[in-house]
């Protein structure tokens, strides 16, 4: 058999086939509203604004060691942005220090502190929470910070800081949009597609 015998074997196979008068799928001219589920979440992820600071535990904490640095990148965060996070790259916008506060103090502070940033549309902050050598169990503090941190859904992600902002003893975190903002970006990208 030659290519010639194929190609009249297949016309002769697909003689009583018809073709399909249309393929192509039609799109939309507009965005569609979200749904009710899509609202839901959005809400639903909004927790800094409206959380109480007693969802972060108070009863147990991995222990870290004073000197460990500690690192934290949220699903979905790019590795360029966190790369830069980690090397002090980004402007500190605002800092809290923790120093001489109980941890319920600190929990609170930490949670107000965030939510203060966020409706600032303050992206990048610094939190000194010491090394806690010389408290007993050590890095109790620093230990309660990273398991807070990693428990907010706001937090995209933290590093601890470099030597010149605090070493060990301070740590690096970004922060989520606000919902303004996020408002304000959809809105431009909205715009641009229209």
């Amino acid at each position: 058999m030659n290519d010639s015998d194929d190609l009249s074997l297949f016309r002769e196979m697909m003689s009583d086939v018809k073709p399909i008068p249309q393929d192509k799928v039609n799109k939309p001219n507009s965005v569609s509203a979200p749904t009710d589920a899509q609202i839901a979440r959005q809400i639903a992820a909004q927790s800094i604004a409206e959380s109480s600071p007693e969802y972060l535990s108070l009863d147990y904490a991995e222990m870290v060691k004073p000197d460990d640095i500690i690192d934290f990148k949220r699903a979905g965060v790019q590795d360029g942005v966190h790369r830069k996070l980690r090397l002090g790259k980004y402007d500190i916008q605002a800092r809290l220090d923790l120093h001489k506060m109980t941890l319920k103090q600190a929990r609170e502070e930490v949670l107000n502190f965030l939510r203060q940033c966020q409706r600032m549309d303050i992206r990048t902050v610094i939190i000194v929470h010491g090394k806690g050598e010389r408290s007993n169990p050590q890095a109790l503090m620093k230990s309660y910070v990273c398991q807070w941190l990693k428990q907010i859904s706001d937090v995209l992600g933290f590093h601890s800081a470099l030597r010149q902002h605090g070493g060990t003893g301070a740590v690096y975190v970004m922060l989520k949009k606000s919902a303004e903002k996020k408002l304000e970006n959809r809105e431009r990208h909205l715009a641009r597609r229209a």
